[in-house]
C-alpha cells in the first residue's frame, strides 16, 4: 500500500479511536498505530499538533467545551433543558425497552431515542469545532438514533444496544464533516477559478482599453471559451471588464 494512503488510514483510525474514548488517546496508543510506518520524534510530535487541532487530548481528554462558540453555548443548554423535561429511567427499565423494541415494538423504540438523547449531545460536543454547527452535529446523531432504534432487531444481546447506536451518531456525525469539507473544497475551486479569469479579464482590458468579449478573453489569455461563459454564468455577470452584452449573458 502506498505510504501516504496507509498514513492517512491510520490517521483517521487514531482519531477514531480518539473520539471513541472521549476526545483522548495516549502517545502509547499512537505510537502503536504509528508503528509501521516507522514514525518517530517531530514526525510523530505533527501528528500530535494535528490531534491537538482536532480538539483530542493526548493523554487525558481535551475539554469539549473549548471548541463551542457562545451561540452554541446558548444552543446547548437551551437543549439540555428540554431534554431534562424527559422521562428518566432506571437501567431495568432500559434494558426492558431495548428487549421490547429488538422485537420490533415502535413504542419501545421511542423509549429508546428517550434514553439515548443526552448521548447524542455527548457525543456531538466530541466533534466540535470541526466546521459543522453543534446544532446541525445534534440534528445527524437525532436521525442516526431513531433510525438505530429501528434497528436493534439485530443485535445478539440488549447490552450491543449502546455501542451500536453511539457508532451510528458518530458515523453520522463524521460523514456530515466530510460533507461540509468537500463542499467548502468545491466553493473553494469555483472561486478559484472565477478570480483567475477575473484577474485575466482585468489584465486584457487595461491593454485594449475597453471591456473584452468572452472570445477575446479565451483567445488572448490561454483560456477555453467554455470556462470564460461558465465563469460569466457562476459569477452571474459580475465580473466588471467582461462585455456581457455580447452573448446576452
Amino acid at each position: 500500500m502506498d505510504r501516504e494512503i496507509l498514513f492517512a488510514r491510520t490517521l483517521e483510525k487514531v482519531k477514531r479511536l480518539a473520539r471513541e474514548q472521549g476526545n483522548c488517546i495516549s502517545e502509547e496508543q499512537v505510537k502503536a498505530e504509528f508503528a509501521q510506518l516507522g514514525l518517530k520524534g517531530e514526525q510523530l510530535g505533527m501528528v500530535y499538533d494535528y490531534l491537538a487541532a482536532q480538539k483530542i487530548g493526548i493523554g487525558e481528554p481535551a475539554d469539549p467545551d473549548l471548541a463551542l462558540t457562545q451561540e452554541e453555548k446558548n444552543y446547548l443548554q437551551d437543549y439540555l433543558e428540554t431534554v431534562a423535561a424527559l422521562p428518566v429511567y432506571s437501567p431495568g427499565e432500559a434494558e426492558a425497552f431495548t428487549i421490547a423494541a429488538m422485537a420490533g415494538e415502535a413504542q419501545a423504540q421511542q423509549r429508546i431515542v428517550e434514553i439515548y438523547l443526552k448521548d447524542v449531545i455527548d457525543v456531538a460536543k466530541l466533534y466540535a469545532g470541526q466546521g459543522v454547527a453543534l446544532e446541525d452535529l445534534i440534528g445527524e446523531g437525532n436521525v442516526a438514533l431513531a433510525l438505530g432504534a429501528g434497528m436493534l432487531g439485530s443485535l445478539e444481546k440488549p447490552s450491543e444496544a449502546g455501542g451500536m447506536l453511539v457508532r451510528m451518531m458518530m458515523n453520522a456525525m463524521e460523514e456530515c464533516i466530510q460533507e461540509n469539507a468537500q463542499g467548502k473544497k468545491a466553493d473553494k475551486a469555483v472561486e478559484d477559478k472565477v478570480n483567475r479569469v477575473a484577474d485575466r479579464a482585468r489584465e486584457l482590458a487595461e491593454e485594449l482599453g475597453r471591456k473584452v468579449t468572452p472570445e477575446e478573453l479565451a483567445m488572448e489569455k490561454g483560456l477555453s471559451v467554455k470556462t470564460v461563459l461558465d465563469v460569466c454564468r457562476i459569477s452571474g455577470g459580475r465580473i466588471e471588464d467582461i462585455d456581457y452584452a455580447e452573448k446576452n449573458l
